[in-house]
């Protein structure tokens, strides 16, 4: 979780189950069935009496952040940089439909991300709902991280699934499920923008606590919302502010280690912790603060020195282990050659479904980064937007934008400097060219691949059996579909 009271949590728990009704309850059966009996009678007009109260419901806004493993899976599975791997061809179907393009609306992964981004919206919106209730003098701020946490959830939410329902009011009801409706992007866009602005209004500079939100971490997200809408002029402007406020550690394997965790180069990190007694893995990963994620991209079998065994799920492709130049300090940071590391430190591994010899050396399992139920306490923060981020879609915005190619070129050899290459001086096509390329390398295995090849129309040209006019989102959950009566999106 993040750095807040572990008691309070526990009794967090509790009050969550009762006052956040899911988006879909009849579709979710990990969270249903919790009667009155159960003894859980906190409702809203028993809370919400006191600061500490609304601070303990934003700590269970901040929390769903923790269930975003299969969102950024799905970035790197889906895209050219990654095989679904994993035991064999029917070890997690639904990400194995999602590698080979065949997926479906009967996919219990795409399933949970509906239905855990929805229920982050829910939640938000819960305390939006009690706003007026009292006064209190962190107010203003607290309810500027709860703008930012559901802009968050919205922008996940539109850019798997296109069109969506939209909500800001108050807490959807199972009553409510028969009357809902899809919106478009646009007008989801515009209440995620108008979110980011508000917490960029609301938030300070620098964070009360890791994992916080602030306002400089809302122009880093509004940024990126600007870019995929292609509003370049945008971008620029809310992006510029950052640019030196941060800074690239020379050695970029060090941002991923624990001991990097919340550097100079965070911007945004989702908060994980072994400490957690969380194991029930029917609740996984509600269950536990830790890294569910870090378990699947781990060595089939590992026996050695440095790692844990794992799940050989997300492995990298040769393609992308190709893609880099042999100088290039984030070759060995984000891909482990198995084969070679295996001879030079007298490891034995087994091959895993897709085997390529390559593994997520990012987000991978290490020796001592877990305890209790190791495969769901992984301690691995997930960085969601790093400075590197920052100056990329800066340099993007700058050249897509037609503003200052000279500009572009400075922020994208920040990059390429840290990571040991040669700077660019291409302009035009050919520096947007760069840029993209750049961005593979320097993100690989944190899951934006995926999202950066459709919004730049370079899917269909890179992805193995992607359809254009389909695959650039994801099926609506068949089941919403049943309960809702929500348009399916095309092709599925």
């Amino acid at each position: 979780m993040l750095n807040f009271n572990k008691k309070k949590m526990k009794n967090l728990n509790k009050f969550l189950i009762i006052v956040s009704l899911l988006f879909f309850v009849q579709s979710c059966d990990e969270y249903v069935d919790y009667e009155a009996s159960e003894g859980y009678q906190i409702v809203a007009d028993d809370y919400f009496k006191s600061a500490n109260d609304f601070e303990s419901a934003l700590v269970g806004v901040y929390d769903v952040l923790q269930w975003t493993l299969y969102n950024f899976m799905i970035g790197e599975i889906a895209s050219d940089n990654s095989l679904c791997g994993g035991e064999s061809a029917s070890d997690v179907i639904g990400l194995q439909k999602i590698d080979d393009m065949i997926h479906d609306p009967v996919n219990d992964q795409l399933k949970r991300i509906w239905q855990y981004m929805y229920e982050g919206v829910n939640r938000a919106n819960y305390m939006v709902e009690n706003k007026d209730k009292i006064d209190f003098p962190r107010k203003d701020e607290m309810y500027g991280e709860v703008h930012f946490l559901r802009a968050f959830f919205y922008f996940e939410l539109v850019k798997i699934y296109g069109d969506v329902p939209l909500f800001t009011n108050g807490r959807l009801t199972a009553g409510d499920s028969g009357t809902l409706q899809r919106v478009t992007k646009s007008e989801v866009y515009s209440v995620i923008e108008s979110d980011l602005l508000a917490a960029i209004a609301a938030l300070p500079a620098k964070k009360s606590l890791d994992g916080r939100a602030t306002s400089f971490t809302a122009h880093a997200l509004l940024g990126k919302v600007y870019l995929y809408q292609e509003k370049f002029a945008e971008a620029a402007n809310i992006l510029e502010p950052l640019i030196g406020l941060y800074t690239l550690p020379s050695d970029p394997a060090s941002v991923f280690l624990v001991e990097g965790e919340n550097g100079p180069e965070s911007v945004f990190e989702i908060q994980h912790s072994k400490e957690s007694n969380g194991w029930n893995w029917g609740w996984m990963p509600q269950s536990t603060e830790g890294n569910f994620g870090v378990i699947h991209h781990g060595i089939r079998g590992y026996n050695g020195p440095v790692y844990s065994s794992g799940w050989s799920f997300n492995v990298p492709t040769q393609d992308l282990f190709d893609a880099y130049d042999s100088a290039d300090k984030r070759k060995n940071a984000s891909i482990l050659d198995i084969v070679t590391w295996a001879d030079a430190n007298s490891a034995s591994y087994n091959e895993g479904y897709e085997h390529t010899g390559y593994f997520n050396n990012k987000y991978i399992p290490r020796a001592g980064y877990s305890k209790n139920t190791t495969e769901l306490n992984y301690e691995n923060n997930y960085r969601y937007i790093r400075y590197a981020d920052v100056l990329l879609m800066a340099a993007e915005a700058n050249n897509r934008g037609g503003i200052s190619d000279s500009k572009a070129q400075t922020y994208l050899n920040q990059v390429r400097s840290r990571a040991g290459v040669m700077s660019i001086n291409e302009t035009g096509s050919a520096l947007t060219q760069a840029i993209w390329d750049e961005r593979r390398l320097e993100f690989a295995g944190e899951g934006q691949r995926f999202f950066d090849l459709v919004r730049t129309g370079q899917a269909p040209n890179e992805i193995s059996g992607f359809v254009a006019g389909k695959h650039e989102v994801f099926p609506i959950p068949q089941t919403e579909i049943d309960i809702s009566g929500l348009t399916q999106n095309a092709g599925y």
